[in-house]
């Protein structure tokens, strides 16, 4: 009997040590930090973003000095678990476009943690903006869901991107006079191919759908490679240009 609980004891032991190693990378996040790995080129090295409070902390790209500002505030909502420093690129490029651009901070990485979150950064940025919202993965079902509710609620956005991303079930767009840009990687392996089909009749039908060539759904955010993902077929910089124009073509129309 003795023996037998040892091996019991033993057992979970292992088993606890099993879920504190999976759960680690997940309630311990790494820090927040910017500018080191986010310059394109000489227009986005010119910007210099800072992290801010708003109901939590956000990187914040504004246009350089000498550059005229939009009337646009683009809100960027990362990844699953993915930081939001690794879209400082495209808040960089955006930014020195004259793109006021925000990217928040949710707890864990997880923004379905905080759907709502724009709204405070609506009220701290957009004031006399029109607000864009955009999202990668999960960010990008949460920024659907997000601008479905407000849809519903007669408050609505300005406009909506969806990098490797579609809206959720319980997210229909589908009637919304709401300008989308949905963007998705060629050898995007992630994003399952029959779910993002099923969800394009949830989106407006004039949404605007972009192939980004060669590219992969990591290729969004500077975060290293994905599990499950697909093989590139191009240079991670191809990628970002062509997913940075898409979205400033897009923005240029709103």
């Amino acid at each position: 009997m003795r023996r037998a609980l040892k091996v019991v004891g033993l057992v979970l032991l292992v088993l606890a040590a099993f879920a504190v190693g999976w759960a680690w990378p997940i309630l311990v996040r790494p820090p927040l930090v910017v500018g080191q790995d986010a310059v394109t080129d000489a227009a986005s090295a010119a910007v210099v973003p800072a992290v801010e409070e708003a109901g939590g902390r956000v990187i914040v790209a504004r246009p350089p000095a000498g550059t005229p500002e939009r009337d646009v505030l683009v809100i960027v909502y990362p990844g699953g678990l993915v930081r939001p420093q690794a879209y400082e690129w495209l808040a960089r490029v955006l930014a020195a476009q004259g793109y006021l651009t925000v990217i928040p901070e949710f707890s864990f990485d997880l923004a379905v943690t905080d759907v709502d979150r724009a709204d405070t950064l609506i009220a701290r940025y957009g004031e006399g903006k029109k607000v864009v919202l955009a999202g990668h993965s999960l960010g990008g079902a949460m920024a659907a869901q997000y601008a479905s509710d407000r849809e519903e609620a007669g408050s609505g956005l300005a406009g909506l991107v969806l990098m490797g991303a579609y809206p959720g079930g319980s997210a229909d767009l589908s009637g919304a006079a709401l300008p989308v840009l949905s963007l998705v990687g060629e050898h995007d392996e992630v994003v399952d191919a029959g779910a993002l089909d099923d969800a394009w009749a949830r989106l407006p039908g004039d949404t605007e759908r972009v192939v980004v060539s060669g590219s992969v759904h990591a290729f969004f955010g500077r975060y290293g490679a994905q599990s499950g993902d697909g093989i590139p077929r191009v240079p991670r910089v191809t990628a970002e240009t062509q997913v940075s124009q898409a979205v400033e073509g897009f923005l240029a129309k709103l």
